[in-house]
C-alpha cells in the first residue's frame, strides 16, 4: 500500500508533498493528471491512425501497380 503521507509530485522540477498542499492546489493536480492521462489516449489514438493510414497508402499503391 502506497503511504500517501509521503507521496509527493514534480512540477517544474520542482517537488511537491501533497499532503502540504491546500484542497485548491490539490483539485489543481487531480486536473494536471486527467489532461495528461487525455493527451496520451489522445497521441495513442493518432499513433494507431497514422499507422492505418500508412497500410491504407501502401495497399493503394500496390493496388495501383498490378492495374
Amino acid at each position: 500500500m502506497i503511504d500517501t503521507k509521503d507521496a509527493r509530485i514534480t512540477i517544474d522540477d520542482k517537488q511537491y508533498m501533497i499532503a502540504d498542499l491546500s484542497e485548491a492546489a490539490r483539485t489543481h493536480i487531480a486536473n494536471i493528471q486527467f489532461v495528461d492521462a487525455q493527451i496520451r489516449q489522445l497521441n495513442n489514438e493518432w499513433a494507431v491512425c497514422d499507422t492505418a493510414r500508412m497500410a491504407y497508402t501502401a495497399a493503394f499503391r500496390r493496388e495501383m501497380q498490378n492495374t
